[in-house]
């Protein structure tokens, strides 16, 4: 049995679900295992459902028609019996807790269903769990702890006791999803029992981002790995983060009675500011003037945050139904928390059953044309018996993270008192195409042996107690190469973010540069990264990918003309902080040193603003050559080196030589 509590026993706001599956309901079934493996037409459209069926919230979406001769074969969720329960219980909860998400679901191909809903099942078991105000919040924030404890043991079996996360760990390794990029938001939860507290919005957006991007970025996930990337244009990427805060805040209104029962108030105070005395009335679940002055204040943003109507334009148009129906969907219930007036505080209020069919009918039919003309790509289920593949790698144990593997030699880093080390090393990594030429090999071959280097300095890094270490990764200057070897950089640097070596390490990633030439699914993949290494608290290491220095310069001199311009700036007061406050990385420390691979002695446009009192090391060896041992060497030549920064040197201890004056 499992040592921790299933999540089905977590006694939430929700109404309880059964323990153990209903025997009456069929789950739903594909395509036959040949069909399964090849890429196939959308999932047969359902028929659409009356308007009392489509909405009603008790009951939940129309009830899927029998599965036809040509679809008939082993079901979707494989034929393991305790799996197929699992995903069963899955597909209730979602059900009968969230008739609007599971309606939702309907809307994709049948084989892609469970898959989201053993992921919702698994966010909702978590927040019941931090949710059970029946326990204490030490013991709330135990057993969230325990419950992803579990799931990071449990991932390489592929099985589990708790149904739901036996439903998440098939999903995750059947359709190659990897858990990692859920970890800080399952530590949101943990955290969460001790309560919440934002004085303003910025901290609001930060909580519920960091809660709902890693959930809807596994969501993505599925498609682009059914062959339906959900690849989000440059342009729309705030457009995107802006609609899910429009999610959480629509979500926080609805449930407003429940939370304000628990003690609970999830709005920022800069929100309640504005409205004097609101903050105390709802703290009383008092309707006053102030609350419904705050509440019809924070319904008009909600609805223009998921009002992005430029969010699905070029999009498959698949996904762009479901977020298009999910927007007017959030919109129907806002206008229901409007409607409510001091019923808000004692009930979550539900949008009329037509309303609700007038959105959900004719999507069916759009989602039904659209799949109906898409060919998926399906992975078989898993067989009980089957060899399993290698399992993704998930969630480890909150606030652990594994030490850097050593050096195949054995070698240490050496001791260097904290004084001395550098807080922030830069690296240009030239010679990679230089190496490859030499062995007869393309220019992109060296590239790839790069990629080794890149991860073997992360670990001396690492190892050393470095904080901040930043690598020229691809140059504004280097689109200017062969288009073979461009591309062959970008697909490298694709391929490593995928894979996320670091993700068990104490390592935050960071990207600096401009978005516009780089492909958009590999921004995606930068952003991912940003966002799921933001808590860490480790070595800092920022990627800088189609990064310039003067460019970086001319961006910062821009923004600082168009504050001025809107008269928040005095132009003749500018001071270097004022600069320093508009570079695109603001928050970015000085290099300390900056070491150059390849025999070159220059800098290459690379930081130059940072840069400006940097130590320069530089080392004939080409960048592939390179291992942590020459990263120790740069930093034990660094420590030698009095800084000083242009003032008078302070006089060397006795008997050592002065350095040289530096500028």
């Amino acid at each position: 049995m499992s040592d921790v509590p299933p999540a089905t026993t977590a006694p939430a706001r929700r109404e309880a679900v059964p323990a153990s599956p209903e025997p009456a309901e069929l789950p739903e079934r594909a395509a036959t295992p040949e069909q399964a493996t090849t890429r196939e037409r959308g999932a047969t459209p359902e028929p659409a459902a009356s308007p009392e069926q489509a909405t009603t919230p008790e009951r939940g979406a129309t009830p899927e028609p029998a599965a036809s001769p040509e679809r008939a074969g082993l079901p979707v969720t494989g034929d393991d019996p305790a799996l197929r329960a699992a995903y069963r219980l899955c597909r209730r909860r979602t059900k009968e807790q969230d008739p609007a998400e599971y309606a939702l679901i309907q809307l994709v191909p049948a084989a892609l269903r469970p898959a989201l809903h053993a992921l919702w099942a698994a966010a909702s078991a978590l927040d019941d769990l931090g949710d059970d105000r029946t326990a204490p919040a030490a013991e709330r924030a135990a057993r969230v702890e325990a419950w992803i404890t579990a799931l990071h043991r449990e991932l390489p079996t592929g099985s589990s006791p708790d149904p739901v996360r036996h439903a998440l760990v098939d999903t995750a390794n059947r359709w190659r999803l990897d858990l990692s990029e859920l970890r800080d938001a399952m530590v949101q939860v943990r955290d969460d029992t001790r309560g919440r507290h934002f004085a303003d919005w910025a901290q609001w957006r930060a909580w519920g981002r960091d809660n709902l991007l890693p959930w809807f970025g596994l969501v993505r996930t599925v498609f682009d790995r059914a062959g339906v990337p959900v690849a989000l244009r440059l342009d729309t990427r705030e457009a995107y983060e802006e609609f899910l805060d429009g999610v959480r805040l629509t979500d926080i209104l609805t449930d407003l009675s429940a939370d304000l029962a628990q003690g609970d108030l999830l709005l920022p105070a800069e929100a309640l500011d504005q409205h004097p005395g609101s903050a105390a009335d709802l703290a009383q679940r008092r309707w006053s003037p102030a609350v419904a002055a705050l509440v019809t204040h924070l319904t008009g943003l909600a609805r223009q945050w998921v009002s992005q109507e430029a969010l699905t334009r070029g999009m498959h148009p698949g996904p762009a139904t479901v977020l298009d129906t999910m927007a007017a969907l959030l919109r129907a219930q806002l206008d229901a928390v409007d409607s409510a007036g001091p019923d808000l505080l004692r009930s979550p209020p539900r949008p009329a059953l037509r309303t609700r069919a007038r959105v959900l009918v004719p999507a069916r039919a759009r989602s039904a044309l659209a799949w109906s003309l898409t060919p998926l790509t399906v992975p078989p289920p898993q067989r009980p018996a089957a060899h399993r593949p290698p399992a993704p790698a998930g969630p480890a144990p909150t606030g652990t993270f594994r030490p850097p593997p050593p050096h195949p030699g054995g070698e240490r880093p050496p001791e260097v008192p904290p004084g001395l080390l550098p807080a922030h090393v830069a690296v240009i990594m030239d010679g990679n195409g230089r190496w490859a030429q030499q062995r007869g090999l393309p220019r992109h071959a060296g590239h790839g042996a790069g990629a080794s280097t890149v991860r073997e300095v992360v670990h001396g890094a690492l190892e050393i107690g470095l904080r901040h270490l930043t690598l020229y990764t691809f140059s504004t200057e280097n689109w200017q190469r062969d288009p073979e070897e461009v591309d062959a950089i970008l697909g490298l640097l694709r391929d490593e973010l995928a894979e996320n070596p670091f993700r068990d390490l104490d390592v935050r990633l960071r990207w600096h540069g401009r978005a516009g030439r780089l492909p958009p699914d590999l921004v995606d993949l930068l952003h991912l990264r940003e966002r799921t290494t933001r808590g860490r608290t480790g070595l800092t290491l920022t990627m800088c990918i189609d990064y310039g220095g003067r460019d970086e310069l001319t961006r910062t001199a821009a923004a600082l003309a168009q504050r001025a311009r809107a008269g928040r700036l005095e132009p003749g007061l500018i001071a270097e902080d004022d600069f320093a406050g508009h570079l695109p990385q603001p928050d970015m420390p000085d290099v300390d040193l900056l070491w150059r691979t390849g025999g070159e002695q220059r800098v290459s446009n690379f930081l130059p603003w940072h840069t400006a009192y940097a130590e320069l090391h530089f080392t004939p060896g080409l960048w592939p050559d390179a291992d942590r041992r020459d990263l120790w060497e740069a930093i034990t030549a660094y420590t030698g080196r009095r800084r000083h920064r242009g003032a008078t040197p302070a006089p060397a201890p006795a008997g050592e030589l002065a350095p040289a004056d530096a500028g």
